[in-house]
């Protein structure tokens, strides 16, 4: 049995028997030679099998040399997991583990009965699974003492942290024997974990895997650019594409949950939600339907898909991007597990895309950026299922020839196709139709924008910054593009007045930003941008010039060319003791920044283009 050599016996022949022919690198790490017997503080991802890696690692403590457990009447060993769901998914894989070493496993948890696991507990058993409050009620109690225990395992220490545990896990680590051995394991080492380490460990090894620095290998990624109004649709159209037997969709607010697993449903999908506002007994029922197949797709947020874990999940759909790259990774490795490849997309808002590209990067993710499954695409996909379908291929025997015979002979061949696949569209929900928009090869430039032509019917907006803030068009352009999601060619005339600000937009983006203003603002708590519509004559004055020409804001020069490049000043152009700072279109480089002046630097930072504008002061 070279496969696993470094492995205890008796667990290895309990590997056998679950069929296993290798092990994943935390675990091969966990077992090594100069390992054993050390504190461990272990960076491992969802999906590298952590849990068996902790209960081979924790075996050199507990085990005889004959692969049995003594007998015990206090735990020797307790693993603390964030959340109900993860601690009897860890009991289950501990139980089959130490199935042949005569191991008694028993669960703390909250929403189960305290009096049954009392009784539990005055039995004795050998590895204790459990939550952190329900562990600190029996330690308070007195219904359970560590004094023996010789493993302590501290699983998802991070999540642990971010659902506020921190107290409860240091009055569980106090009241524990301090000759024990303990195991951290992290998705990610923050410093608050660092200290925890630092204070309730011994000279802790840190393991990296190589799962944690490397992308899944089991999972394709895709980024589909959106319109910021079209998200939801997305999320729809990429359902109806993979229609995927069990899907995880995540959102980043409670609100978002609801709107969204409403809208799912209301459009013919099985859905359940998972938030932080259902009760124990709710949660549970939503698991258990997407077990058993009763729902397909499962709405929730970070916070409430933490420790579960559904089988044959083979979609992630990340309709809220998320905070961080660790969250990207923690999130998609839920599927593509146990050798089953795994989708996962990524929706992403157009004025969002250089976020996305950020994340993308720190995460070490390779994804193909990919246009929104439309419905010619959809459709197609749902004709190969049907013709695809079991039912076709099986020859009817018996009763059922005779009754398709008969079936046959009395609306023929055409009508009973017809009324088969009606059957079968009836079960798919209707795609969407979405803006449409086209992709680089490559995926940085998102959208291929028109080339500008003069603007006619032009769509004006209002900012609520003007001279006296100090408001100038080196920081606004690049803000009003940021935004938008656009390039500087979309945008017109600026106009900076003493108390506010105007400018002109392109037709063809107008709508799309003030979608963008209405749900999401500038992301500056105190810039707004407000929709004006036609030219305000009356802030800018003057008629429109020319024979049905365009007209110019008074005070301003023609532009210049509708081509790419900088615009050209036009110094006679400018009124006689009119501010440069009143003009709009002055020499930049392709990031919007004049290049007669240095831009803006962060308050006590060197140099660099930055956010800062003088509204934030």
């Amino acid at each position: 049995m070279t496969t696993f050599e470094s492995v205890h016996p008796a667990l290895a022949s309990a590997l056998t028997k679950r069929g296993y022919d290798h092990l994943t690198s935390v675990q091969q790490a966990v077992i090594e030679a100069d390992v054993k017997g050390r504190d461990l503080l272990v960076s491992a991802q969802t999906g590298s099998g952590k849990t068996v890696a902790f209960g081979l690692g924790m075996a050199e403590s507990l085990l005889d040399a004959g692969g049995k457990l003594p007998r015990a009447s206090e735990p020797l060993a307790l693993v603390i997991a964030p959340t109900r769901e993860l601690a009897m998914q860890v009991k289950a894989e501990l139980e089959w583990l130490y199935a042949d070493c005569g191991a008694h496993i028993a669960s703390c948890v909250g929403g189960m009965d305290i009096r049954r696991e009392r009784r539990d507990l005055s039995n004795g058993c050998h590895i204790l699974v459990g939550t952190p409050g329900r562990l600190r009620d029996h330690i308070e109690r007195g219904s359970l003492d560590l004094s023996q225990l010789q493993v302590s395992v501290l699983d998802e220490a991070d999540e642990m942290l971010d659902l506020g545990f921190r107290d409860d896990l240091e009055f569980i680590l106090s009241n524990a024997s301090e000759e024990r051995q303990t195991f951290l394991f992290s998705a990610t080492v923050p410093k608050p974990i660092e200290e925890l380490a630092k204070t309730y460990q011994r000279d802790a090894l840190r393991i990296t895997t190589a799962e944690q620095r490397h992308q899944h290998a089991d999972i394709d990624y895709h980024a589909h650019l959106v319109s910021p109004k079209d998200k939801e649709k997305a999320v729809i159209n990429v359902l109806r594409f993979h229609e995927s037997p069990s899907a995880m969709i995540f959102c980043s607010t409670r609100e978002m949950v609801r709107h969204l697993s409403s809208r799912l449903s209301n459009r013919g999908f099985a859905v359940v939600a998972l938030s932080g506002e259902l009760s124990q007994s709710e949660r549970t029922l939503a698991l258990q339907s997407m077990r058993d197949g009763r729902a397909r797709v499962c709405v929730a947020t970070d916070v409430a898909a933490r420790g579960i874990d559904l089988p044959n999940l083979d979609l992630v759909i990340h309709a809220d991007l998320p905070n961080n790259s660790e969250t990207l990774l923690h999130r998609s490795g839920r599927t593509g597990r146990a050798g089953r490849k795994g989708n996962c997309a990524i929706i992403v808002p157009q004025n969002k895309r250089n976020l996305v590209h950020r994340l993308l990067k720190f995460a070490n993710v390779r994804v193909q950026w990919e246009a929104v499954p439309s419905i010619d695409d959809i459709l197609k996909q749902d004709q190969a299922r049907i013709f695809n379908h079991p039912l076709l291929k099986t020859a009817p025997e018996g009763d059922d020839l005779a009754l398709a015979q008969n079936l046959l002979a009395t609306y023929g061949a055409e009508q009973i196709a017809h009324a088969f696949l009606g059957t079968q569209q009836a079960n798919y929900p209707a795609p969407e139709e979405l803006i449409e928009l086209s992709y680089q090869d490559d995926g940085r430039k998102g959208e291929r924008e028109r080339e500008r032509n003069d603007f006619e019917d032009g769509v004006w907006f209002r900012v609520n910054a003007g001279r006296k803030h100090r408001a100038e068009p080196r920081w606004l352009l690049p803000l009003i593009c940021r935004v938008g999601g656009f390039n500087k060619k979309k945008v017109g005339f600026i106009r900076i007045l003493e108390s506010e600000t105007v400018f002109e937009l392109a037709p063809d983006v107008a709508d799309r930003f003030q979608d963008v203003m209405e749900t999401e603002g500038t992301g500056e708590k105190s810039l707004r941008i407000t929709k004006i519509g036609e030219r305000p004559e009356q802030l800018l004055g003057g008629g429109r010039g020319g024979q049905g020409g365009r007209g110019k804001p008074q005070g301003k020069g023609p532009r210049s060319g509708d081509g790419p490049g900088p615009r050209s000043r036009r110094r006679d152009a400018r009124p006689e003791g009119r501010s440069r700072d009143d003009g709009f279109r002055r020499d930049r480089g392709d990031d919007g920044f004049r290049r007669d002046k240095k831009p803006y630097r962060s308050k006590g930072g060197k140099g660099g283009k930055s956010n800062y504008h003088p509204l934030n002061d």
